[in-house]
């Protein structure tokens, strides 16, 4: 789980990186302008670390299961070969999926229109000013949303279909409690995650979406990440325990 969530905590530090800076940059000088492989590196940064995290979302929902549903075996099963894997699995195909997506903005033309509507480089904005034929693109890119967001998050929720399951099979509150306080925090990234995002794609399209779009996507790219530790540490004994100490000694002070 902390091999996993290391990973999680770097995909989400390159995550708000990507794109946080320029925002700011252009809040305090007003200049907005973006040069086409600034814009293209952007993008490849955000959609590799966003698909990243999908994928190490959905491999910690999967540790989750199996120290819930089958934890004499957990050891056996999530060893070390396996998570490594996971990992690995996790950072390459989103490269490969976000170098795809990069080659695709770089063969684009942009002649009617340079002004991006949005705070950075999001694919659907770029595809909304382009003069090129984006057809296949966008079959492209339903199909990717579909094979690399729908099917994780499907695997997610049959996890914990499955740990929920296995725990109300627990006779004692004691233990069902004990057993599901070990996946809250993973549940809830997963909801802090997901949530924002399901909204942003299924909501009805209309002129007031667009600022719509842009809260949503300022959520779940630069509050999301940054309330992660938060959610990680607050169930975590020793930080809490230091978080009392410190709070007695301010007390006595």
């Amino acid at each position: 789980m902390y091999f996993l969530l290391s990973n999680l905590s770097m995909a989400d530090i390159i995550y708000s990186s990507s794109t946080q800076p320029k925002l700011l940059s252009i809040i305090a000088t007003q200049d907005n302008r973006v040069t086409l492989p600034t814009c293209i590196t952007q993008a490849y940064f955000f959609m590799t670390t966003a698909a990243c995290d999908v994928f190490i979302l959905t491999s910690m929902s999967y540790d989750r299961y199996v120290a819930i549903c089958r934890p004499l075996n957990y050891y056996m099963i999530m060893n070390r070969r396996l998570y490594v894997l996971m990992a690995a699995f996790s950072w390459a195909i989103s490269i490969m999926n976000s170098l795809m997506y990069s080659c695709f903005i770089s063969t684009l033309s942009f002649c009617s229109s340079h002004t991006i509507d949005h705070f950075f480089c999001d694919l659907n904005a770029l595809y909304a000013i382009t003069t090129s034929d984006t057809r296949i693109r966008e079959i492209i890119m339903i199909i990717g949303d579909i094979v690399l967001a729908f099917v994780p998050f499907s695997l997610t929720i049959a996890s914990y279909v499955g740990i929920i399951r296995s725990i109300l099979k627990i006779n004692s509150a004691e233990g069902r409690f004990k057993a599901f306080s070990s996946c809250t925090s993973h549940l809830t990234t997963v909801m802090l995650f997901y949530g924002p995002i399901l909204f942003l794609y299924t909501q009805p399209k209309s002129i007031d979406s667009k600022t719509q779009d842009k809260i949503l996507s300022l959520l779940y790219m630069a509050v999301v990440p940054m309330l992660n530790p938060f959610v990680y540490t607050l169930r975590n004994k020793n930080f809490l325990g230091a978080l009392r100490n410190m709070a007695r000694i301010k007390m006595t002070i």
